[in-house]
């Protein structure tokens, strides 16, 4: 391999992680042209095509995603011996790189990260928030954060919260309006703050009690993809929304907030930590595992 290969390898993982030549350019601390003419050598000396491009977006090849798959656990392996040899057993050092769906970064930071980042003043922290699941190893990640039903079965899990539930949740004026719903059909005469999913649908509010089931489209007066944003919406008195407890235990405690049909609300699993059984777990990683279990929340 050239000698400059193995950076060459990590511009490929980069524009894979975010999806464009710019963004590699900035998470690698180079400019867009130098990405570029990294990839362009490479796929010379490869006498192969990595990446489809257009002035829109960037694509991995089949050749690029056969290749892609190959080199990631074998960089993975090499960045992870490279910090162990600056790493104390006690203090760990290095990189951690996390992916993490979209609307959990901020919670996730201050519930965790920052306290892990002040415990261990060697460790530095990358989060790539996103919608879509990948392949965290493939994509040059430690570990990977998503909801229960979400994680790989071939993954370890650990806890990072309770289980999960989502409440039909308004404010107090807007039912005083708009009346209180006694059956989820109900909430068809109501206007919703929807939830915009990845694949571009709007997410259908799931209720269930006592083997009776509903899947409602219910109207939406306003739709996003972005959680806080929909939190906002429906404080403003915008609509209602079917929106994570976890999120707003404290609008609720104050009466901010109020949230119908409970027992049609069913919990279910929460977020999960998870990483690749399989290999041989970095410094840095089994420290932040430690810490989540310190918290006294445990593995699946």
């Amino acid at each position: 391999m050239h000698r400059s290969g193995l950076t060459e390898l990590e511009v490929v993982l980069a524009v894979v992680r975010r999806g464009s030549f710019r963004g590699a350019a900035q998470e690698m601390g180079m400019s867009a042209s130098a990405v570029s003419n990294a990839i362009a050598g490479l796929e010379a000396r490869l006498q192969t095509r990595l990446f489809n491009r257009t002035t829109r977006s960037v694509a991995l090849t089949d050749a690029g995603q056969h290749f892609v798959a190959r080199i990631s656990p074998a960089l993975q392996e090499i960045r992870q011996a490279t910090e162990e040899m600056h790493s104390d057993s006690d203090e760990p050092a290095g990189t951690l790189r996390l992916n993490v769906p979209n609307n959990v970064g901020a919670l996730f930071l201050d519930a965790l990260l920052i306290d892990y980042m002040i415990r261990y003043p060697k460790m530095r922290v990358e989060t790539v928030s996103e919608a879509r699941m990948i392949d965290i190893v493939a994509s040059g990640f430690d570990a990977g954060i998503r909801l229960a039903e979400s994680v790989p079965q071939d993954m370890i899990a650990v806890a990072l919260t309770p289980d999960i539930r989502q409440l039909v949740t308004a404010t107090p004026a807007w039912f005083a309006r708009y009346g209180t719903p006694l059956m989820p059909e109900d909430l068809l005469h109501h206007q919703a703050i929807g939830m915009r999913m990845s694949h571009g649908g709007i997410y259908r509010w799931e209720l269930e009690r006592r083997g009776e089931r509903y899947e409602l489209a219910v109207p939406p007066r306003f739709a996003t993809s972005d959680l806080f944003a929909s939190i906002r919406a429906v404080k403003a008195g915008l609509g209602v929304g079917f929106l994570p407890e976890l999120y707003i235990q404290q609008e609720l405690e104050s009466g901010e907030l109020v949230s119908v049909l409970n027992d049609w609300t069913q919990p279910f699993g929460g977020l999960r930590l998870y990483y690749p059984g399989h290999r041989h777990v970095p410094p840095g990683l089994r420290a932040l595992v430690a810490m989540i279990r310190e918290r006294g929340l445990t593995p699946d």
